[in-house]
């Protein structure tokens, strides 16, 4: 086969993008071996046309319209490095109505007009390509849709943020609080000056509601993702795990339950057991339990981002571009691929009601007659049985003391309305933290 170009347009040149262009350039050659192809980026579309780069480009390339870049006709592929979602949906529906292939790492983009760009997908005969938007560098989105397409997925568990088990890491083997670390990680550039899209759980919830989709071909609105960020962990949660062989994680989860049709999707600070594949995924590092009925349990572990670890998922799915452009159809559209199971529209959302855990609860009362009784009078009254009670003294606060609560398994409206009432006591001190006991294996 002779060999013939393909043309790349990047939109957006922040960190992922010059990544992009410098490891394409540099693996231009092994590129040619294994696909018969040249492949080059011929335009480049910025924010800001006076900021200096760190890596050399051809200035005739580059402009400040996405738009333009987009919908060139001599650009095959179209990779949107730009983040957020307005203009990045603008940029990504132009390239798909003019029938390109477009290359996303926006996960964003993904969970909030993702039903949306793949009705266009199919309309217009494009292509939208994915991998780089969840864990980064760690190939999990093509393990589903292509190494594990035979399995039926009962849960999937995963770290998606750096961010967040870097600080929970520190916490754990420091000894350091939140705000200590948060300060250090913004520093280091592990956490972005406004860093609640990372600490609150937004990012981690974006992704997991594409690998929702790409799982049962369900989009789970936003709203219905059970989210809670890591602000609110303590030195107390930490011990408490380190004492009793559990670590405090950020924990993405997505699972079906089979009989009923029911998807759960979740992201919350979870004490998981620190044996199990997640609990000893430390720093930086994402990972990824995948739980298929035919396979059985696949782990995947690996940097979730930053310029290499992004910029290698965005060339798999650049190469994969190049081959549907290779083996594109007489009619000149490409191959028609649906990434997800075609049942996703008989999925419904599990209810609270539905969503069964033990529980972890952590109380500051009045250390008072009578407070303990009527802590164990709540959690009666919604049925919720607790497993085990430790009291501790508050050594800066005179006269009261910290509870760790733990139960057996109930249902999560049961806890939720349980922590509502516990936080009308007149004793209380402090909001009560709550978090889930995960069963990961």
């Amino acid at each position: 086969m002779s060999n013939r170009t393909i043309n790349i347009g990047l939109c957006g040149f922040g960190v992922v993008g010059q990544g992009v262009y410098e490891h394409l350039n540099s693996k231009r050659q092994a590129l040619r071996e294994l696909l018969c192809v040249d492949m080059f980026v011929t335009r480049i579309a910025v924010r800001d046309l006076s900021k200096k780069r760190d890596v050399e480009i051809d200035e005739s390339s580059v402009s400040n319209d996405p738009i333009a870049v987009a919908t060139d006709p001599s650009i095959d592929i179209v990779c949107e490095l730009m983040g957020g979602t307005e203009i990045a949906r603008e940029v990504t529906t132009a390239a798909l109505k003019a029938g390109k292939i477009v290359v996303t790492a926006n996960k964003a983009l993904l969970c909030d007009h993702g039903r949306e760009l793949f009705s266009i997908v199919r309309e217009f005969g494009g292509h939208l390509l994915f991998e780089a938007s969840v864990a980064g560098g760690i190939p999990v989105i093509k393990a589903i849709r292509e190494g594990l397409v035979i399995n039926d997925f009962s849960s999937i568990y995963g770290i998606l943020n750096g961010t967040c088990n870097y600080i929970l890491t520190r916490m754990a083997n420091e000894g350091l609080s939140y705000q200590e670390i948060l300060v250090e990680a913004k520093k280091l550039g592990y956490a972005e000056a406004d860093e609640s899209l990372d600490v609150d759980g937004i990012d981690a919830a974006h992704k997991a509601v594409v690998l929702a989709y790409l799982a049962h071909g369900k989009w789970v609105d936003f709203k219905n993702v059970r989210l809670m960020g890591i602000k609110d962990v303590s030195q107390e949660d930490i011990r408490f795990a380190k004492d009793n062989g559990y670590a405090v994680k950020l924990i993405a989860v997505v699972n079906k339950e089979r009989e009923r049709k029911a998807l759960h999707v979740s992201v919350l600070p979870t004490l998981v057991e620190k044996t199990s594949s997640l609990g000893s995924v430390d720093g930086v590092y994402n990972a990824v339990s995948v739980h298929g009925d035919v396979v059985g349990e696949t782990v995947y572990i690996g940097p979730g981002a930053g310029r290499h670890a992004t910029a290698s998922a965005v060339i798999s799915d650049v190469v994969d571009a190049a081959k549907l452009l290779i083996f594109r159809g007489p009619e000149g559209r490409f191959p028609i691929i649906d990434l997800a199971p075609k049942n996703g529209g008989c999925i419904e959302v599990s209810r609270p009601s539905e969503i069964q855990s033990r529980f972890y609860i952590r109380l500051v009362v009045m250390d008072q007659p009578g407070v303990m009784a009527e802590i164990a009078s709540i959690f009666a009254s919604h049925q919720v049985s607790l497993a085990s009670v430790t009291q501790k003294e508050v050594p800066e606060k005179a006269e009261r003391a910290s509870l760790i609560i733990t139960t057996h398994s109930t249902t999560e409206e049961a806890i939720q309305r349980a922590v509502v009432d516990l936080g009308c006591l007149a004793t209380l001190e402090e909001e009560p933290f709550c978090m889930p006991i995960g069963t990961i294996s």
